[in-house]
């Protein structure tokens, strides 16, 4: 038996939760015996690929971004060896449709993932969703397949839970996680446990056999996910087979967790011991491409999904930095993300790169690294970085703001200008649910749906950030800016062909009640019958 088996997650709350420097020795005990050292060039053509996608990290989350209580030297020191992006977005204010457009290089209203039960309303994929990422849709790693690479997602998918939206069904060759958030625990009665799977096979729920402890929020997921990924990363090296890992670890979500290790570790509380944990485990990643001699053969990123989740209070959420409210909202703190690009020997250390980026970006700019084109039957909305990441150089290219069904604002330059403003409605404002606590603007942070089609409210966001003050309507300033914007929403709108919105129908018998696996844990649940209904979207 080869000895990495030993450390299998078949009993994920011991084996796995073991310290990871000792894997790390193991790593590089077996890189000396058997001389594993950079890959020669005729074994190694195209770079593998890393993306880690953090859930509801805030840009502000970062020492390097300013963060005073600089607890993130991994990923400070990322940067410094890297690229540095300021101005990098999410494709949507919330979890699922931004991991969707990852993934497929397209807006949500492009790849379905949005609905039309309301105007301008957020949409994901809780348990008692029907749909899910749609088949007529190309991802990354189906393309990435056409290289011979081997892929595998560790953590969250939420793209769909029902068996035929599941990762291995969509050019996926290994999963470990979850395929929806770990909110919980549920009675397994009126509502089940989320479950865990390992590959196609569910391997146990959260708050059973994966342990959450909302009270204490101790749990060893992270640990078990950075195993997962270093031992993946062990595996496909000593096979000297480029591969694709998309690590999705989701610890900085509410209800946010941390291993013993890093509990009341931070001085920003449970969230910042999240953080700890996430900053500790991106610095073993780079550390085992270092001493497995394949830092130089792999391109890493790092990001976000959407903005901090400001509406759940700083014990449970972090920070956006000096934007406009949070997760949810089409303002800059619901949607600029904090993002890093490293690549060592191919990206010049310490640059900072002023592009306009987004997450569908890692689509195109993935495919060109391998050597492969982005499929030309449809609309793409990611650019390729490359010339970015190794000229520093600058592509002019708009960033669009959608929330549901419409385009609430755009950027070109500098310039961001809202045709629709909103932040929550009065019914969820008066119950506590604030997207924007303590950083109300007088006619931008909207609690109703207000639009300004005809005349846009327009922020410089070099100048002002934090979208406090809108630019004078009577100013030369504004008309041109203006005239520089007009034509790309036209443009923009009539080119758009909306998707089948795949987020419009509501089941609770469809929720994971039965999920492929329970056979043998003895953790099947019976379903109720089924009686769909048209979800409610308050947000």
């Amino acid at each position: 038996m080869h000895f990495l088996n030993m450390l299998s997650c078949d009993n994920p709350l011991t084996l796995c939760a073991m310290d990871v420097s000792f894997i790390q020795s193991l790593i590089l005990f077996c890189s000396l015996i058997w001389g594993l050292g950079a890959q020669s060039p005729e074994n190694k053509t195209i770079p593998n690929i890393i993306i880690m996608l953090m859930d509801d990290m805030g840009w502000g989350d970062l020492g390097i971004f300013g963060q005073p209580s600089k607890e993130t030297p991994n990923l400070d020191s990322m940067a410094a060896q890297g690229m540095l992006f300021p101005n990098f977005y999410s494709a949507n204010p919330l979890c699922s449709p931004s991991r969707a457009s990852l993934l497929t290089g397209r807006l949500p209203v492009r790849n379905g993932f949005y609905t039309t039960n309301g105007h301008a309303r957020n949409a994901y994929t809780p348990q008692e969703i029907v749909g899910g990422i749609s088949k007529d849709e190309i991802l990354l790693p189906q393309v990435l397949k056409k290289k011979g690479y081997i892929n595998k997602i560790i953590g969250k998918w939420h793209l769909g839970h029902r068996p035929q939206h599941l990762p291995l069904e969509r050019g996926f060759d290994e999963w470990f996680g979850a395929p929806n958030c770990h909110f919980g625990p549920y009675n397994n009665s009126d509502r089940p446990n989320i479950p865990v799977y390992k590959n196609s096979q569910m391997v146990g729920r959260y708050y059973e056999e994966f342990r959450i402890d909302k009270k204490t929020g101790e749990s060893n997921l992270t640990q078990i996910y950075l195993k997962e990924g270093l031992d993946f990363i062990y595996h496909q090296a000593m096979a000297r087979q480029p591969f694709f890992l998309y690590w999705a670890a989701d610890a900085t979500h509410a209800p946010v967790y941390a291993s013993k290790h890093f509990l009341g570790k931070s001085q920003r509380g449970r969230y910042g011991d999240a953080v700890l944990e996430m900053d500790y485990s991106v610095g073993q990643i780079l550390d085992s491409l270092h001493v497995l001699g394949i830092d130089k053969d792999t391109f890493v990123f790092f990001t976000s999904d959407n903005g901090a989740a400001v509406m759940s209070g700083p014990k449970q959420s972090g920070s956006n930095g000096p934007f406009l409210c949070g997760k949810e909202t089409t303002f800059e703190g619901g949607m600029r993300e904090p993002a890093i690009a490293w690549w060592p020997g191919r990206i010049p250390a310490g640059t900072v790169s002023q592009q306009l980026g987004t997450v569908m970006d890692l689509f195109s700019t993935s495919l060109s690294l391998a050597g492969l084109n982005v499929p030309d039957d449809r609309a793409i909305d990611g650019l390729d970085l490359n010339p970015v990441l190794h000229n520093n150089t600058l592509i002019n290219r708009p960033i669009f703001y959608y929330r549901g069904n419409e385009m609430m604002a755009v950027r070109v330059g500098p310039y961001k200008a809202h045709y629709w403003t909103w932040s929550n409605s009065w019914e969820e404002f008066n119950k506590g649910i604030d997207f924007c606590p303590g950083q109300e603007v007088a006619g931008v942070t909207t609690h109703i749906q207000k639009e300004h089609t005809m005349q846009p409210i327009i922020f410089h966001l070099g100048r002002d950030p934090g979208e406090k003050y809108p630019i004078s309507v009577v100013t030369k300033e504004y008309q041109e800016a203006l005239s520089q914007i007009t034509p790309v929403v036209d443009k923009h709108k009539q080119d758009l062909v909306p998707g089948e919105p795949q987020l419009n129908m509501c089941d609770m018998a469809v929720m994971n009640w039965a999920p492929p696996g329970c056979e043998q844990l003895r953790k099947c649940l019976k379903a109720p019958k089924s009686q769909p209904w048209k979800c409610d979207w308050p947000h």
